[in-house]
């Protein structure tokens, strides 16, 4: 039995995760890592503490569905603390030290990192690479549709879909992004990919990537109309991760894609 711990567990998501890991027979919940109190029931053998390192200690895995501040913490003990457990991280918003410290804890452990958990997502992303380099003269853009209450923006899957545009394009997308357009700025020029927001309701997650020319467009569409899609694709990666060598993997790694 895979012992799983959550980072996050006071989340949209990592709610979900804890009732998700209850139905999975392959794994069982064992450690909740909280900065505030836990609402939600958990089994008396739970282990439930605001020390990063008691959970690593008592976890075979971890999955990490937080804020960039409380993920760093969780890199810091792989780094700092010689604290050697696998970690599934689904957490965006990263700042260049934290991105940083994610592929300096990869050398230690395996860590898989995925901007969205959706296994629908995994292959848009793909689709978006293949689309963008057959399709080399259409404009692209994209736009994302959020909750009320999503803080980041553009969404981390957003900036994914959008760093798989530019790669496939040879482009270097800090240089081509555009996420904003107000004023007379001019024309569209040729190698910008925008990324739009859209922020509302209780929208769980939608993202549209468009491709457009003369006479013709194509558009790739994903909408997320429940939250656990993410906390089940996160445990089915963590099962895939647990035994794998140090190293930073996707979830197109996990999914042979």
């Amino acid at each position: 039995m895979l012992k799983v711990g959550i980072v996050g567990s006071t989340g949209r998501v990592g709610t979900l995760l804890i009732d998700d890991l209850k139905k999975d027979s392959e794994v069982q919940l064992a450690g909740i890592h909280v900065f505030d109190k836990l609402e939600k029931d958990v089994p008396s053998d739970v282990i439930v503490t605001n020390d990063m390192k008691v959970l690593m200690d008592s976890v075979d895995v971890v999955i990490d569905f937080s804020a960039p501040s409380a993920t760093e913490e969780l890199l810091t003990q792989v780094i700092d603390n010689n604290v050697r457990k696998p970690l599934v991280i689904a957490t965006t918003g990263f700042s260049k030290h934290q991105q940083n410290l994610l592929i300096e804890a990869s050398k230690l452990v395996p860590i898989l990192y995925s901007t969205n958990m959706s296994l629908g997502v995994a292959v848009l992303n793909k689709l978006v690479s293949l689309a963008s380099k057959t399709l080399s003269d259409f404009d692209i853009e994209i736009v994302e549709q959020h909750h009320r209450y999503k803080v980041d923006s553009p969404s981390g899957t957003a900036l994914t879909l959008a760093e798989h545009a530019a790669r496939a394009r040879d482009l270097d997308l800090d240089k081509v992004r555009i996420s904003g357009r107000d004023g007379d700025i001019g024309a569209r020029t040729k190698d910008e990919i925008g990324v739009m927001s859209l922020r509302g309701g209780d929208i769980v997650g939608r993202h549209t990537v468009g491709l457009y020319n003369d006479g013709e467009f194509i558009e790739l569409h994903h909408t997320a109309t429940a939250r656990n899609t993410f906390s089940k694709g996160a445990i089915k990666v963590a099962k895939w991760l647990v035994n794998k060598e140090p190293s930073l993997y996707s979830i197109n790694d996990a999914l042979g894609l």
